[in-house]
């Protein structure tokens, strides 16, 4: 199978925390800099992982619990069936680090920051699955020592998956955004490389609606049947 960085995919959807709010999921980070009650920097960095690992552990363990009882949306069931309709043409790529893409029937997804239902060794490297479990007295499989982390990219390190996101933005024809405001990635410059682009986000973004060609602003379960239609339409057309 062709590695997923060398498809030449036509269209590319971007994925950030507002497909995945109506599903109960809290956005990464709100206004005031906390991820449920935490400031983000104290669970989402180098720094603060370093000073309280069992802070992170306990904060992840919280998460993948209440991943566990989130479902799908119907914006994720649209992103599905557009990808099992299109599978060489529509690139999924990912902020977020839920698996609601994948159980609403999605293959191939691409994360960019890692995933919550996985664990990483820091001895030997290998990635698991722990599903919705703590990762407390968990080892890992391949060298069964207890040095494992949460599958998450903290800030101070390196996202690998940028890369690939970089490549496929590079022959992309037509790209998406669903519920990304662009404090992590820079989604105005990506845009403004292409002629066909759309932004779905809840409310104007000064600075980076404009690099799009159009902006819908409404929740993603809401736009994304435009999203579905105008994708369609492209790809059939064109």
């Amino acid at each position: 199978m062709m590695e997923q960085s060398k498809k030449r995919y036509r269209v590319l959807i971007l994925s950030g925390a507002g497909l995945s709010a109506e599903s109960g999921l809290k956005t990464f980070r709100d206004h005031d800099g906390l991820w449920e009650n935490h400031n983000v920097m104290e669970v989402c960095s180098v720094d603060g992982f370093r000073r309280d690992p069992k802070l992170v552990a306990n904060f992840y363990d919280k998460r993948r619990e209440e991943l566990k009882n989130a479902e799908p949306n119907s914006a994720h069931l649209e992103l599905a069936k557009l990808k099992r309709e299109f599978p060489d043409d529509i690139a999924i790529v990912t902020q977020n680090v839920d698996d609601l893409l994948e159980r609403a029937g999605c293959d191939e997804v691409i994360h960019l920051h890692g995933t919550l239902v996985d664990l990483r060794c820091e001895s030997c490297g290998e990635i698991f699955r722990v599903g919705y479990e703590s990762q407390n007295s968990k080892e890992c499989p391949k060298c069964h020592r207890d040095y494992i982390r949460h599958n998450v990219v903290m800030f101070g390190e390196s996202a690998p998956k940028y890369q690939i996101l970089d490549e496929i933005n590079r022959y992309a024809e037509y790209f998406i955004v669903i519920g990304s405001s662009g404090q992590v990635l820079p989604i105005g410059l990506m845009a403004s490389f292409h002629e066909h682009s759309i932004i779905n986000n809840l409310y104007p973004e000064n600075g980076v609606d404009d690099y799009f060609k159009k902006a819908i602003h409404k929740p993603a379960t809401e736009a994304i049947k435009d999203i579905s239609m105008e994708i369609r339409e492209f790809l059939l057309t064109t």
